[in-house]
């Protein structure tokens, strides 16, 4: 289980620890001999040095450029990855505290320092299959960048959001949400970690399950092909209808289930109408994010099913679930 050090910046915040350290200077001070990792709110970065500025409750404090983001390989940190801090929540360790002629106290704060502690006691001993909080930071066409504790960043490819198939993360996340995550591979020469999402949001049968032959339903263009237009009913979920001209990829369309087939995982639908929309699923995870946090195996398609699509999560065999719309 994730310790509540390590969590992903800015979940850290507002707990009852944080308030407590960053509240008084007397207990700064304890934190600092701790080793304590807190968070504050980085307010701006410096022209001249790059040092970012940092609220720590009613004091202020700076992360030297140098102390701003760790690297596993020792590499400096690259000015995007400074600057991007301002307006968000930062971990660190207090390093040192100077007083000045005002009596004022000034912190000297280690991002890296916490970031560094993290690693060896928390990302390392991650294993494939384990479940894990994540906030989603940046997107690209190719993947989700999501901080998996500290800041520390790990990609989850465009494939492995959802089984239902998209064309960019943000039709699935929006920068700065919470989510749960899978780890899907780990890389241990490299430290790399990849991780994943589908897994947590059902299997077939599961996400079937909340429907019914004959009804009409909301879903979201996601695909069209020459032989008819794939239809995402829930985000790990879709059906398939007959071609209709004039339907584009995203638009908003009211389908009825003419037919569901567990045995060929199939969804018939007839697409009754379609328009330009704002409409997203809601994410739904069908395990217990809080009590599960681990999975050896998942499988997506229904016993008895002639194509069989799963994910073993092993350090050697990692087996990716195959697009479902293939």
């Amino acid at each position: 289980m994730t310790d509540k050090a390590y969590l992903p910046e800015g979940m850290l915040l507002t707990s009852e620890e944080n308030i407590y350290y960053t509240s008084d200077i007397k207990r700064l001070e304890k934190a600092m001999e701790r080793g304590i990792i807190l968070e504050g709110v980085v307010t701006r970065c410096d022209s001249e040095n790059m040092d970012l500025s940092v609220e720590v409750g009613r004091y202020h404090g700076i992360i030297p450029r140098e102390e701003a983001v760790w690297s596993r390989d020792g590499e400096a940190a690259k000015d995007i990855a400074v600057i991007t801090r301002v307006g968000k929540a930062a971990a660190f360790k207090i390093t040192d505290i100077v007083y000045l002629p005002s009596g004022e106290p000034h912190l000297i704060l280690s991002r890296r320092a916490a970031q560094a502690e993290c690693d060896v006691n928390y990302i390392s001993s991650l294993e494939s299959g384990d479940i894990i909080p994540a906030v989603v930071t940046h997107l690209e066409p190719f993947g989700a960048f999501i901080d998996i504790g500290c800041g520390i960043i790990s990609l989850m490819t465009v494939d492995s959001i959802s089984v239902s198939r998209i064309s960019h993360p943000r039709e699935r996340f929006k920068c700065g949400e919470h989510i749960m995550s899978i780890v899907r591979s780990v890389d241990r020469e490299s430290g790399r970690i990849y991780m994943s999402h589908r897994e947590l949001l059902g299997t077939w049968e599961e996400n079937a399950a909340r429907f019914e032959s004959a009804q009409t339903v909301t879903g979201i263009v996601r695909s069209i092909e020459d032989y008819g237009i794939f239809v995402e009913l829930s985000p790990n979920l879709a059906g398939l209808a007959e071609y209709k001209d004039g339907v584009e990829v995203g638009d908003v369309c009211a389908v009825y289930i003419k037919n569901i087939i567990p045995e060929k995982m199939k969804i018939k639908l007839v697409l009754i109408d379609s328009a330009k929309g704002s409409f997203t699923h809601n994410m739904k995870y069908f395990i217990d994010t809080d009590k599960v946090r681990h999975m050896p195996h998942w499988k997506y398609s229904p016993d008895g099913c002639t194509k069989v699509i799963e994910t073993v999560f092993d350090e050697k065999i990692c087996q990716k679930t195959p697009d479902l719309q293939k």
